[in-house]
């Protein structure tokens, strides 16, 4: 099946007990055992639910893993995976990395003994000498948050195989229909499902799949020993959000395109991200490694108080935390996103006063195209 068919054809999503076209909501706590010698499939929902279940085995199957865990946040998800190490074990991470990602390392896991080393991943050599003997994950973001870089992934899945290390992709950006980390040798991706998956800014959730049975064990142990399951009905809203992906990332990625040439003509805009721009840094690595550039890019302008006033002259995207919906969000970075990243750090990393991301939502082109416009003329 092509990726649209088997969103709305895959196994489970047509109820095999009532025919029901849409996925039952299983309201349950527990569950009714006969006795106790013939345990039944579910006994408890944080353990595992059927309305649940449909949605796991679900993102496997898009993002070509063998299986699939749903959590009550994308930050779960990542913590979850980051919780299969142990105490003394190391992370090489990207630089340019979710601020909710970099909080739980510095702040949250340095705690536990896990330490971590945040390198440019867009160069082999620096992730390479970062590796200790103490490494055991590599923690990855292609495109990256907030500046779009680009990393080869089968680069790094490779140097992490040698080095016996597991990989880990934040696939947010991307969405299994335009990116497959596992099919380029990753270990295991994560996704924040709030974002495009479910794409109409009303659930929280948090998506893991893995690529072989040991993994799988590891991070199940983690979902079900620490609770943080995503709930039936949250599972209900992605499994529909999840059936129009498909065409809200074709038309948003199309208006993203528009959006970031125009961007990049303009004289208020000092520069633009966006892996559809030729002159994008790994342009052709992205190319060679997802379907296309995706609904999000950045621009730069002046200054904060730049930013202040473009933000006060829009009339269509929302200003607010998140990404990902069916509205285009605006975005101010280093004061939302990437807040819990200290200053300097922001800097280092091209995270500047004057940066907004924008998600583009599935508004008419020509409607955003001259908000922006005229937002920015009157700078």
């Amino acid at each position: 099946m092509k990726f649209e068919t088997m969103v709305l054809h895959a196994e489970g999503l047509v109820d095999k007990e009532t025919g029901a076209s849409s996925t039952p909501i299983y309201q349950a706590s527990t569950f009714h055992q006969e006795d106790f010698d013939h345990p039944p499939t579910y006994d408890y929902s944080r353990s595992g639910n059927p309305t649940r279940h449909v949605l796991e085995s679900l993102i496997a199957q898009m993002e070509g893993g063998k299986a699939g865990f749903a959590f009550a946040s994308g930050i779960a998800a990542m913590t979850a995976v980051i919780l299969t190490l142990r105490a003394g074990d190391h992370v090489v991470a990207c630089e340019d990395i979710y601020g909710g990602t970099y909080r739980a390392l510095t702040r949250v896991f340095s705690r536990l003994g896990i330490e971590a080393t945040f390198v440019d991943a867009t160069d082999l050599d620096q992730v390479a000498a970062a590796i200790t003997d103490k490494t055991k994950m590599l923690l990855l973001e292609t495109p990256s948050n907030p500046t779009l870089r680009i990393l080869n992934l089968t680069d790094l899945a490779t140097l992490a195989k040698d080095k016996s290390l597991i990989t880990v992709v934040d696939n947010t950006f991307m969405s299994p229909y335009l990116q497959r980390p596992h099919d380029l040798g990753i270990d295991i991706v994560v996704h924040s499902g709030t974002k495009f998956l479910g794409g109409h800014s009303d659930v929280l959730a948090g998506l893991v799949t893995v690529k072989d049975e040991h993994l799988a064990k590891e991070v199940y142990l983690i979902q079900n020993g620490f609770g943080a399951v995503l709930a039936p009905y949250d599972s209900w809203l992605l499994l529909r959000g999840i059936k129009t992906l498909s065409l809200r990332m074709k038309q948003s990625q199309e208006t993203a395109q528009k959006i970031a040439l125009f961007l990049a003509s303009h004289q208020q805009v000092r520069q633009v991200y966006y892996p559809g721009l030729p002159d994008h840094p790994g342009f052709a690595i992205h190319r060679a490694q997802a379907k296309g550039a995706g609904a999000v890019l950045s621009f730069e302008l002046a200054d904060q108080d730049a930013v202040k006033k473009f933000q006060q002259k829009l009339a269509y995207p929302l200003y607010a935390v998140s990404l990902g919906a069916v509205e285009s969000i605006l975005s101010y970075p280093s004061r939302m996103s990437h807040a819990a990243m200290p200053r300097e750090e922001r800097l280092k990393r091209g995270i500047r006063d004057g940066l907004l991301r924008l998600s583009v939502g599935l508004e008419d082109a020509d409607d955003l195209l001259g908000d922006i416009e005229q937002a920015l003329a009157q700078l």
